[in-house]
């Protein structure tokens, strides 16, 4: 058995690998050969980051890699199990190489025997990524503050702001949070604002994806290990793109359920007629206590999933 990156034309057989070995398992949804190769096609693909394990000239099983950390399971055909534990040994290697010092793994919550294989290799629990809905029919009316105190976020905010995100943002500098944030191809600065206390100190920072062409988050499966565009707690990562995202930041502390509510408030102001939306979807990480507490208390839970991680 032998080892080797991507190569063009593997789309196919991966494919065919994931479908034949995750079959079984619950909600399964069968992965296509198009959808491959719009990753594989892509600008920035590094074929060293794919994994395929070989015998005898035949792709028999394969696993993969992504710059934030992200490790996925060994898939292999059946009968070439045993081919796992060298394709996993290979990614993490692929990981250090890259200087990466955290590894994470994401699926599904009912799929036990999946997170299983990460946890006996070192790999345990760090958050769930909660899901929630909210209908704009339910939504509860905010106290009445000026509209001045919420303004734009700047370059300039950044490294409040990351502090402010201590916990919860993905990212480990302000200049990775800007280049999130301000060149972002899928969302335009616009659509973040800020809650100040004082002239220049943001005291929260809100964020709502209002493109109505992005997935309806009521007709998706809230348990697939997605995460969801412009949720804080989701930067650097393969995200889905959900219209009515809304996400905030703010201490941890007793001002925290007033100034989400502040937020939600202009966030729902914000919205325009032509915007076709119904609902606002949020997905929080649950390490993060005082956020998922305020979004239990006003939102209606849809699903989650876990993530585990490991040191390298």
């Amino acid at each position: 058995m032998t080892i080797r990156p991507f190569q063009p034309g593997d789309e196919p057989t991966q494919a065919a690998i994931y479908n034949t070995a995750a079959a079984a398992l619950p909600k399964f949804k069968p992965g296509g050969v198009q959808e491959v190769q719009r990753r594989t096609r892509a600008r920035d693909f590094d074929p060293t980051s794919r994994f395929y394990a070989e015998v005898g000239g035949k792709v028999v099983g394969y696993s993969t890699i992504q710059p934030n950390g992200r490790v996925g399971y060994p898939w292999c055909l059946p009968g070439h199990e045993q081919h796992a534990e060298p394709l996993f040994a290979a990614a993490l290697a692929g990981l250090k190489q890259r200087g990466v010092k955290r590894a994470f793994a994401a699926y599904r919550g009912d799929w036990p025997a999946i997170n299983q294989f990460f946890l006996e290799r070192g790999f345990r629990q760090a958050r769930e990524m909660v899901n929630f809905l909210m209908n704009f029919r339910d939504m509860p009316t905010p106290a009445a503050r000026p509209a001045s105190t919420i303004t734009p976020v700047t370059p300039a905010d950044l490294p409040a702001i990351q502090a402010l995100g201590t916990g919860v943002l993905r990212v480990a500098t302000a200049a990775e949070l800007e280049q999130h944030w301000f060149s972002n191809p899928y969302f335009r600065p616009e659509v973040l604002f800020a809650l100040r206390s004082r002239p220049t100190a943001p005291a929260a920072v809100g964020i709502l994806i209002d493109e109505p062409t992005y997935a309806d988050p009521r007709a998706l499966d809230s348990d697939m290990p997605c995460f969801r565009l412009g949720a804080f707690g989701t930067e650097g990562m393969t995200a889905k793109r959900i219209k009515g995202l809304f996400s905030f930041l703010a201490a941890d502390d007793r001002s925290l359920p007033g100034l989400g509510m502040d937020l939600l408030g202009h966030a729902a102001n914000r919205l325009r007629i032509d915007d076709d939306l119904e609902c606002f979807a949020a997905q929080v990480p649950s390490d993060a206590p005082g956020l998922l507490a305020f979004y239990q208390r006003h939102f209606q839970r849809q699903g989650g999933f876990p993530v585990l991680e490991r040191e390298l």
